[in-house]
């Protein structure tokens, strides 16, 4: 996935997020620490060659796939195929 599939898949995610609502304050705040690290990868994802995530970064995903599965299937899935590149860069 090149740098520009990366960034609209970013955006994607981040758009899915703006548009979610009648959530538990678990359920807040996990979009808003999940909303921070997007924004953190949108900023990187044109510094270099490779995207790099820190691993906190990635736990979060993970949680929040689990978290969000059954009631937010679009997110859940953006969010699986954003993991699955991390973990294809070898993050």
């Amino acid at each position: 996935m090149d740098d520009q599939e990366l960034r609209n898949l970013l955006d994607q995610v981040h758009n899915e997020i703006e548009h979610i609502d009648n959530l538990d304050e678990d359920g807040r705040q996990r979009l808003l620490h999940l909303e921070n690290d997007i924004n953190d990868l949108l900023k990187r994802s044109g510094n270099g060659p490779q995207l790099q995530a820190h691993p906190s970064t990635v736990r979060s995903l993970e949680d929040s796939i689990e978290y969000f599965e059954v009631s937010h299937p679009t997110l859940t899935s953006q969010l699986s195929k954003l993991l699955s590149i991390l973990s294809n860069a070898g993050i």
